[in-house]
């Protein structure tokens, strides 16, 4: 039974931002357990790669070029998912950007654009195309997963404005989770620790890394596997009763003292 609970079988996953990072990595999870995969990002050499590898392996995976700060580019990648899938059962809103390490005071107003129209304003938009997608297909039923930060709640100096940027998705979360009920999709977030992606390279491959690793209380940083589980949770049947959650994968980062 609890292996059926986590059965992701057949369903269709789309995942934007998935040529690198953490979508990269989810792309393959959610493929070797047999998921159909609707993949999106900006560039399309990635994605196409990433898709080859997939069903090389024996997984089902479609790469679309997506720009989140484009919405006909958004409304064109949830049309095309669907006419290769069919109807999206989980949209997880992945895609993100950090303008390296930069404070208030660094950052110029291409920057702060940047960030929010990728990391927070694209996060609405596929959330409400694909609501659109649901209630027009006559579904009542969908899942949004959003992959937020354990900055949302705790950072450091020259994450600006990366981190206020995923405080507000995981704001978001919490009031999709009041409003996408009536439409009959559960919104959650999976708010990852320090791991080794580019957006963290900068500060884990620096000078003052173990220095910074010791103030997590299991003294690593993160692996891409650390998130299987807490992901396929999410995605699957296991949380069905989950919405508004923010599951949090960080080692007890966030629990450690001042």
């Amino acid at each position: 039974m609890m292996d059926q609970m986590f059965d992701i079988q057949g369903l269709h996953i789309a995942v934007t931002g998935a040529s690198s990072g953490f979508g990269h990595y989810f792309a393959g999870l959610l493929a070797q357990r047999g998921a159909r995969l609707s993949l999106g990002a900006r560039r399309l050499d990635r994605i196409k790669e990433r898709v080859e590898t997939i069903q090389k392996a024996g997984g089902s995976a479609v790469g679309t070029a997506l720009d989140v700060r484009d919405r006909n580019s958004i409304e064109e990648f949830i049309q095309q998912a669907d006419q290769n899938f069919g109807p999206i059962d989980v949209l997880i809103n992945n895609a993100g950007v950090e303008p390296g390490a930069k404070t208030y005071m660094m950052i110029d107003e291409d920057d702060w654009d940047a960030v929010f129209e990728t990391n927070l304003k694209s996060a609405w938009a596929l959330s409400k195309c694909y609501t659109e997608h649901v209630v027009a297909r006559g579904l009542k039923k969908g899942n949004i997963v959003n992959i937020s930060s354990i900055t949302d709640r705790r950072t450091i100096k020259g994450q600006f404005p990366y981190a206020i940027s995923k405080a507000g998705l995981t704001r978001m979360t919490e009031i999709l989770a009041l409003e996408a009920p009536r439409y009959g999709i559960r919104v959650n977030a999976l708010a990852p620790g320090y791991i080794l992606t580019d957006v963290s390279r900068v500060l884990l491959e620096s000078d003052n890394a173990p220095e910074f690793e010791k103030r997590i209380p299991m003294r690593r940083f993160g692996q891409f596997e650390d998130l299987d589980g807490p992901l396929l949770l999410l995605v699957s049947e296991a949380s069905r009763y989950m919405n508004g959650s923010v599951v949090v994968v960080d080692g007890g980062h966030i629990c450690a003292s001042l």
